[in-house]
């Protein structure tokens, strides 16, 4: 179980909620304190003007509420923004979301009633997904759109994913004995207004993209092994003359993976022979090309990128992010603008900028494979067939190099595409919640082109027939994915192959890992 409340979430908390199952459970001192703040705010809010309980929202604040509306206002905000579109959030994106408006519900600072971190703790651990959108928000005032979503179903409106079926809130509710929210004071308000849509997604994001991080490292060591690479560009030595801990990270597990290489060469015993010196053009290269050569150098600072995200990310998820803040301890409300989501979102595009770098990356270690010219060691598109006959892995690189182009033109930052919405209120937003998603989107594909890669060196190992000189640690790898995709030699479609690795890549730990440092 993981405990809310009680102390701040880290990354492996969030990720054995939503990876291994793990269920939430309130801290009883942390939802002691959630009571006393809304008792605060339901006594304090009396015979005061604050924004959001008596007034309009946004820019119509400045139209006072009667006292027999107030309730229906909360009702009235969520139903009028529950008007997102595009495609459906994946269940496990929205559970996400629900993990961070209650972890920041549980700051008790936002004045909610104790049974809307209840309802949602059951929501979480019942695997009950509300329906949520991915277009509507642009991350100033929150994730609004979104949230209102999540907002109707508490209130036990709209549909929810619930045993991979769409059903009527409702249903799903008087099925498992679950009775909707209330409105008590401001949970309308408390609800929609935060960055819990971003932040979730960011989550997963950082999570996934630490992973993918570790398939490029290993697959960088597999390229360098098959083709027989020398050894002194991940060397200690090399490396630490450069003082980025990336970098050095990054050399280090390449080190580690290729230890008992029997294919890496040394470059004392290779290249500086005396008898080298007696040739006038070197049949052996001197120096690998730079996507086999300055590993460390490119995926290094993706490392520290990846680092900087966690730390930032993290911080937002332990925070109270939505506005006014109801200070109990204080005894005053602050107003301003905590659910501005510019910290995530500028994490996010340089998220997705080092995966798309990474990405790069693969499919330049890939081309240079397929390509006979470059590598003077393989057949053409690494075809184990008959050449002109068969083509090996010649379609698979058209994906490869779709895709990559694709996240390319994703990079794209939308931390800097603010556009002036809501009557000019929200004059400069963060667009955080596009950015989160647009990332996960290059991170999707990025293990697509992985998978390319990986399917492309096991046919290399296969072609050099050199199982028995791998490193212990890509005799593991190469074992393993072999057993959901074994050796081909006649052309057949590859797709299915494809999606059985990349599932594999995005589930399962490289056999390899290193642990992220936070910044």
């Amino acid at each position: 179980m993981i405990y809310i409340g009680d102390k701040p979430l880290s990354l492996n908390d969030f990720s054995d909620i939503l990876y291994k199952g793990k269920k939430v459970v309130l801290d009883k001192v942390a939802v002691e304190k959630v009571a006393e703040n809304f008792q605060f705010l339901k006594s304090f809010s009396s015979n005061k003007l604050i924004y959001g309980i008596n007034t309009g929202f946004g820019p119509m604040a400045q139209y006072k509420v009667s006292e027999e509306n107030l309730l229906q206002l909360q009702y009235n905000l969520i139903r009028s923004h529950s008007s997102g579109g595009g495609n459906l959030m994946a269940p496990i994106l929205v559970k996400a979301l629900m993990v961070a408006r209650l972890n920041s519900m549980m700051q008790a600072y936002s004045g909610v009633h104790t049974e809307v971190v209840d309802l949602l703790v059951t929501l979480i651990n019942e695997d009950v997904s509300p329906c949520i959108y991915e277009h509507g928000g642009v991350g100033a005032s929150g994730d609004l759109v979104q949230l209102a979503h999540l907002g109707l179903v508490l209130i036990g409106e709209g549909e929810v994913m619930f045993q991979d079926e769409l059903h009527a809130t409702i249903d799903v509710f008087n099925k498992l004995g679950i009775k909707p929210l209330s409105i008590h004071i401001r949970e309308g308000l408390a609800i929609i207004n935060g960055t819990s849509a971003m932040t979730g997604i960011g989550m997963i994001n950082i999570i996934q993209a630490q992973k993918l991080l570790e398939w490029s490292v290993l697959l960088s060591a597999m390229i360098n092994e098959v083709v027989e690479a020398f050894d002194d560009h991940y060397s200690y030595e090399l490396n630490i003359v450069k003082h980025h801990r990336g970098q050095n990270k990054i050399a280090a597990q390449l080190r580690s993976i290729l230890k008992d290489s029997k294919m890496i060469r040394s470059r004392s015993e290779h290249l500086y022979n005396p008898d080298n010196l007696n040739q006038e053009v070197f049949e052996d290269k001197v120096q690998e090309y730079y996507s086999l050569r300055c590993v460390t150098q490119v995926l290094g600072p993706i490392y520290d990128t990846i680092c900087q995200a966690e730390k930032v990310v993290v911080d937002e998820l332990n925070s109270v992010n939505d506005n006014p803040v109801i200070d109990h301890e204080n005894k005053n409300i602050f107003h301003g603008g905590n659910f501005h989501g510019d910290y995530v979102s500028l994490e996010m595009d340089k998220l997705k900028i080092a995966i798309t770098k990474l990405s790069m990356l693969s499919e330049r270690q890939l081309n240079y494979l397929l390509n006979q010219k470059l590598n003077q060691k393989f057949p053409p598109f690494v075809n184990l067939g008959v050449l002109g006959f068969n083509f090996g892995m010649q379609g698979m690189q058209f994906t490869a190099t779709s895709t990559v182009a694709e996240n390319q033109t994703l990079s794209f930052p939308m931390y800097v595409h603010s556009i002036p919405n809501n009557n000019d209120n929200q004059d400069i937003v963060s667009m955080g919640c596009n950015a989160a998603l647009m990332t996960k989107k290059v991170i999707d594909n990025s293990f697509e082109v992985l998978s390319i890669q990986m399917m492309t060196i096991l046919q290399a190992i296969d072609y050099l027939e050199c199982v028995s000189k791998l490193s212990s640690e890509t005799l593991n790898v190469y074992t393993e994915i072999r057993k959901i995709f074994p050796k081909f030699i006649e052309d057949a479609p590859k797709y299915k192959d494809l999606e059985k690795i990349k599932r594999y890549f995005e589930k399962s730990d490289p056999v390899v890992s290193f642990k992220m440092e936070p910044v």
